[in-house]
C-alpha cells in the first residue's frame, strides 16, 4: 500500500466485508479502486465543492451509458444476439448421473453445505434443485447463477460472503515493508495503551478515578476503615432521613404515594426480601413498583441503621427512564438527586459518596461486571422491565443465575410490568413470586374501522403509503416490504366484512395500507380529539424520531393544533437530552392540553399521569439484520397484545379513558402475545464479543443456559462472523482488535470501521459513513422520481462508485448548505430526508464520544472536533 493512498480509500477496505485486522498479516482486501483517490472525484450538488457531471451512467467515461465500457452494447440488437450466443456456447452441461453421485457422498459427510462454482443454465439449475429436494437438502441458487449451494440446513434468500459485489471484485493490496512497521507499531501501542492519542497515564489515571467501562466502584468500605465509623455513618444517614421526612415536601409526596398500589404491599415485599435470595415481582404499569420498591428497601435500610453496608443498584433498559426514576424518588425523599439516589448512564451520571441507591442502564452494570464479576459490595440488585426480553436483560440473567451461588448474600429483585412471572420463577429455581394488583379507571377501545367512522376522516390511497390508484391488487403489486399481518388485511374482503360500515368508511379501509404509519391520520385523529372530545393529555405512540418530526412540523403547521396558547406539543424519544425531559412529567397551565410524541419508551418505562386519551399506531422499531451491509438495524414492527395492553393501560390514569389504535382489529387479534426475545430474533455478535469478555467460557455453552436459549446455527454464524473481521481468533479468543470492540457498545462492523478510522486518522469520513450504516441511507426514492433520485445519488458518488462516498459527498454538501441557512432546499433538490441527516449529525457525536471515552481519539484537536459544525 503506497503513501498516496487517500483516507477514503484506505476506508474502502476497512468497510464491514473487509479483512482481518491483525498486524501479522502484510496483506488487506479491497474493493476495486478507481485510478484516482475519490476524496477528489466525488461531486457535491449545491454544496459548494462540487467536480461537476462526467461520463456515462454507471462508471464515468465514454460508452454510451455501458459502464464507461464502450465495447458494452447491449442496446446494439446485433451485438446482443452475438453476445447471447456467445454466453450459450460457454455454458457447462450439467452430467445428472455424475451430480446425484457427488451430493449423495457429500450428504454423508460433516460439511454442513456443498458450494458449487459451474456455469450451468437456467435448466441445469432447476435439476439440481429436484435433485436435492428428492434428497432432502435444500438449495438456492445465489450471484445471478454464478453460486450454486446445496445445503443441510434452510438457506437464506440473500448471502453477502457470495454476492461478487462484497468478494469478487476485492483485490489485495500489499504493504511496503515500511508501512506494514508502522501499521504493527500503532497497532501496538494502541493495544499496550488503550489510546491512540491520549497518553496511556492519563487513560489510566481515568480508569482509576471512575472506569470508563462502568459503575463507580462504591468501595465504602475503603472510606469507612472500622466498625465505629461505619456506625456513625449509619446514624448520621437515618437522623438525616427522619429529618428530610418531617419536611412539608416530603409529607405531600407520601400522602400521593400511600395511594399506590405498591405501598399496600410494603411489609409483605420487604418480608420477602429479607427471605429469599431472589424474588419476582409483576405488576401493571403505574402500580408503583419502579419507584417504590427500591425506596421501601432503602428506607428500611437506612432505618434499621444498615445504611452503611447498603448499596442498591436497580438497572433499567433506557437512560430516559434510568434518569426520570432517580429523579422521582430523589424528590419523594426531599433531596436533589445525586444524594442518597443518583443515576449512571453512559457519559453521564449523578452520583456521591452518600449515594446508597443507584439507578443505570443495563449495559452500564454489565460492564461493571467485566471489572468486577462478583459485585463486590452490592447488597441489593433490582432487574426492571424483564419483560421486554433485550439482549442485555436476558444476557444478564444468565450471569446473575451463575453469580448467585457465589454471593449468597445478594438480593436479587427481577420486575416485570406483564404477568408472566412464572417463567422467570422458574429460570431461578422456582423462586418466590409476588403481583401487585394496578388500578385504572375504564379505557374505551377504538380500532382504525371505528376511528374512521367516528372521525368522517378519508383517506386517499396516495395518503398510506404514497401508492397510484384506488386498486388494491394494484398496491400490492407496489410493495416491496410486506408483512403477513399486512396481507392478511389485504385478503379480506372490505365489503362483506364490513358491511355495518358507511362506504365513506369502507373505501377509506380499501386504500389503508399497514406498510407505514399514516402520518396525515395521526394528525387528523389528535385534531379529533381536541375539538370534539374533553379535557386531558394525549400520548401518541409512534416508531421513530423521522415520524416524530414530521408529526411536529404537521401540527406546527396547522391552523388549530398550531397555537401554541393552547397545546403544548412535547416529543419524547430516547435520544432527547435530560434537560427537556421534564415538561413531559408536569402538567400544563389550564386551558392548555398536554400532546406527547413518544416511541415504545413510554410502553412501561416511564408514567405520565395526566394522560386520558392514547393514539396507538400498533407498531415499534425493532432490531433485525441488513444482510447487505452486514450490521444490524431497527426496522418498524408490528407489537404484541402484551405491548398493546400496555399502550391502552396509560389512558386511564387519572379518569376514565380512550385508546384510539390506528389499525383494524382484524390485525390487532393476530398479533402474537408476546413479543420474539430480541436474543432469538437478532444478531449475536455483540453479545458474543461480551461474553469472552467476561471469561465465562465458550460462546455456545454460555448461550444454551439462557431463559430461552438462541438457536445454535445462529451462534454459529456470529462466531464466524467475528473472526472474519478478525475479532475472534481460531479457537475463539479475543483478539487485540476484540478487546477493543468490547468497549464499544455498536455492531462490531461499525466499531472495526471507527477504530481503524481513528487509527489511520481518517476520523470524519468514518464517522460519517458509520452513522449512515448504523441507521440509514439519507436518500430518499420517491415511486415517481426514481431515475432523478438515482441521478442524484450517482453525482454524489462521482468517479468512485461507491455509495459510501456518495454518503460522506451528501453528508458534506448539507453541512456546507447548512452554514448558509439553506438546508432544506439542499435537501429537496437532492432527494434527500434532512430528519435522517440530523440523526446522522448526532451519531457522529456519539460514535466520537465513545471514541474519546476509550482513548482512540482526542476531541480537542480541530481535525478531530465535529462539535458546533457553524
Amino acid at each position: 500500500m503506497q503513501q498516496s493512498l487517500s483516507c477514503f480509500s484506505t476506508l474502502r477496505f476497512l468497510l464491514p466485508f473487509s479483512s482481518k485486522l491483525s498486524p501479522l498479516r502484510p496483506l488487506f482486501h479491497t474493493a476495486a479502486m478507481p485510478p484516482h483517490g475519490p476524496n477528489s472525484q466525488g461531486g457535491r450538488r449545491g454544496g459548494g465543492h462540487s467536480s461537476g457531471r462526467r461520463g456515462g451512467r454507471g462508471g464515468g467515461g465514454r460508452g454510451g451509458g455501458g459502464g464507461g465500457r464502450g465495447e458494452q452494447r447491449w442496446w446494439d440488437p446485433v451485438w446482443r444476439a452475438e453476445r447471447l450466443r456467445q454466453q450459450q456456447a460457454e455454458m457447462e452441461v450439467l452430467d445428472e448421473n455424475e451430480w446425484w453421485n457427488k451430493i449423495e457422498q457429500w450428504k454423508t459427510g460433516g460439511e454442513q453445505e456443498m458450494l458449487i462454482k459451474r456455469n450451468f443454465s437456467r435448466g441445469d439449475q432447476q435439476t439440481l434443485s429436484d435433485m436435492a429436494l428428492q434428497m432432502g437438502l435444500y438449495f438456492h441458487a445465489y450471484n445471478k447463477g454464478k453460486a450454486l449451494v446445496v445445503s443441510k440446513v434452510p438457506l437464506p434468500d440473500y448471502r453477502a460472503d457470495l454476492d461478487e459485489r462484497h468478494g469478487s471484485t476485492q483485490k489485495e493490496i500489499k504493504m511496503s515493508t515500511e508501512t506494514e512497521r508502522k501499521l504493527g507499531s500503532l497497532l501496538k501501542t494502541t493495544q499496550e495503551s488503550g489510546s491512540s492519542g491520549a497518553s496511556a497515564s492519563a487513560f489510566n489515571d481515568q480508569q482509576d478515578r471512575t472506569s470508563t467501562l462502568g459503575l463507580k466502584r462504591p468501595d465504602s468500605a475503603s472510606k469507612l476503615p472500622d466498625s465505629l465509623e461505619k456506625e456513625k455513618f449509619s446514624f448520621a444517614l437515618k437522623e438525616r432521613q427522619e429529618k428530610l421526612k418531617a419536611t412539608e415536601s416530603v409529607k405531600a409526596l407520601k400522602a400521593f404515594r400511600e395511594k399506590l398500589p405498591a405501598f399496600k404491599m410494603k411489609e409483605e415485599f420487604l418480608n420477602s426480601v429479607s427471605q429469599n435470595q431472589v424474588l419476582v415481582v409483576s405488576g401493571e404499569t403505574g402500580c408503583g413498583k419502579t419507584t417504590q420498591l427500591p425506596q421501601f428497601i432503602l428506607e428500611e435500610e437506612i432505618s434499621s441503621l444498615r445504611g452503611a453496608d447498603c448499596n442498591i443498584i436497580c438497572t433499567q433498559p433506557r437512560r430516559i427512564s434510568a434518569i426520570s426514576v432517580a429523579s422521582r424518588i430523589s424528590a419523594e425523599r426531599g433531596e436533589s438527586i445525586g444524594e442518597s439516589v443518583g443515576y449512571q448512564i453512559r457519559l453521564e451520571s449523578k452520583r456521591s459518596d452518600q449515594t446508597r441507591l443507584l439507578f443505570c442502564t443495563t449495559g452500564v452494570l454489565l460492564r461493571r461486571l467485566i471489572e468486577d464479576p462478583n459485585l463486590t459490595n452490592v447488597s441489593h440488585l433490582l432487574v426492571d422491565e424483564i419483560h421486554e426480553r433485550g439482549m442485555n436483560e436476558d444476557f444478564l440473567l444468565i450471569i446473575l443465575r451463575d453469580l448467585l451461588p457465589r454471593r449468597p448474600d445478594l438480593r436479587l429483585i427481577l420486575m416485570s410490568a406483564t404477568i408472566n412471572a412464572d417463567m422467570f420463577s422458574t429460570y431461578f429455581g422456582n423462586s418466590p413470586t409476588m403481583h401487585i394488583p394496578g388500578f385504572t379507571f375504564p379505557v374505551a377501545e377504538l380500532f382504525l374501522e371505528d376511528v374512521l367512522e367516528k372521525s368522517r376522516y378519508n383517506i386517499k390511497s396516495s395518503d398510506s403509503g404514497n401508492y397510484q390508484g384506488s386498486s388494491r391488487g394494484r398496491r400490492r403489486e407496489s410493495e416491496s416490504k410486506k408483512d403477513d399481518l399486512t396481507t392478511l388485511f389485504e385478503d379480506i374482503d372490505i365489503n362483506s366484512h364490513y358491511k355495518s360500515y358507511s362506504s365513506a368508511t369502507r373505501n377509506s379501509l380499501e386504500a389503508w395500507s399497514g406498510a407505514q404509519i399514516d402520518v396525515d391520520l395521526v394528525e387528523a385523529t389528535i385534531e379529533h380529539i381536541c375539538r370534539l372530545e374533553g379535557g386531558g393529555a394525549i400520548l401518541v405512540f409512534l416508531t421513530g424520531w423521522d415520524e416524530i418530526s414530521k408529526l411536529l412540523e404537521k401540527i406546527n403547521m396547522n391552523n388549530f393544533l398550531g397555537d401554541s396558547s393552547k397545546f403544548l406539543v412535547l416529543p419524547l424519544h430516547g435520544s432527547m437530552p435530560t434537560v427537556n425531559q421534564r415538561e413531559i412529567f408536569d402538567r400544563p397551565p389550564p386551558n392548555k392540553r398536554k400532546i406527547v410524541l413518544a416511541t415504545n419508551i413510554a410502553e412501561s418505562s416511564i408514567t405520565i399521569d395526566d394522560v386520558v386519551y392514547v393514539v396507538d399506531c400498533g407498531k415499534a422499531k425493532e432490531t433485525s439484520y441488513d444482510a447487505l451491509n452486514k450490521v444490524a438495524c431497527l426496522l418498524p414492527s408490528w407489537i404484541s397484545k402484551a405491548s398493546a395492553h400496555q399502550r391502552r393501560g396509560r389512558a386511564g390514569r387519572v379518569q376514565a379513558g380512550v385508546c384510539y389504535r390506528l389499525y383494524p382489529k382484524v390485525i390487532y387479534d393476530a398479533f402474537p402475545q408476546y413479543q420474539l426475545p430480541e436474543i432469538i430474533r437478532t444478531p449475536l455478535q455483540e453479545l458474543c464479543l461480551h461474553i469472552k469478555s467476561l471469561q465465562v467460557g465458550s460462546i455456545g455453552s454460555f448461550l444454551a443456559k439462557a431463559l430461552q436459549p438462541p438457536d445454535a446455527l445462529a451462534v454459529e454464524n456470529a462466531i464466524e462472523l467475528l473472526k472474519t473481521i478478525g475479532a475472534l481468533n481460531d479457537v475463539e479468543e479475543l483478539t487485540p482488535l476484540g478487546r477493543h470492540l468490547c468497549t464499544l457498545p455498536v455492531d462490531p462492523n461499525i466499531g472495526k470501521m471507527l477504530l481503524i478510522g481513528a487509527i489511520f486518522q481518517c476520523v470524519n469520513p468514518a464517522l460519517t459513513i458509520a452513522a449512515a450504516l448504523a441507521y440509514r441511507s439519507p436518500f430518499v426514492l420517491p415511486l415517481n422520481r426514481k431515475e432523478e433520485a438515482d441521478e442524484a445519488k450517482r453525482y454524489f458518488a462521482g468517479d468512485s462508485c461507491s455509495d459510501h462516498i456518495a454518503l460522506l459527498k451528501a453528508y458534506e454538501g448539507y453541512r456546507d448548505a447548512k452554514r448558509g441557512g439553506n438546508e432544506k432546499d439542499f435537501c429537496w433538490q437532492n432527494f434527500l430526508s434532512p430528519v435522517t441527516l440530523r440523526m446522522m449529525e448526532d451519531m457522529r457525536n456519539q460514535f466520537l464520544d465513545l471514541l474519546s471515552d476509550i482513548g482512540f481519539v482526542d476531541k480537542s484537536k480541530p481535525n478531530v472536533s465535529i462539535r458546533n459544525p457553524s
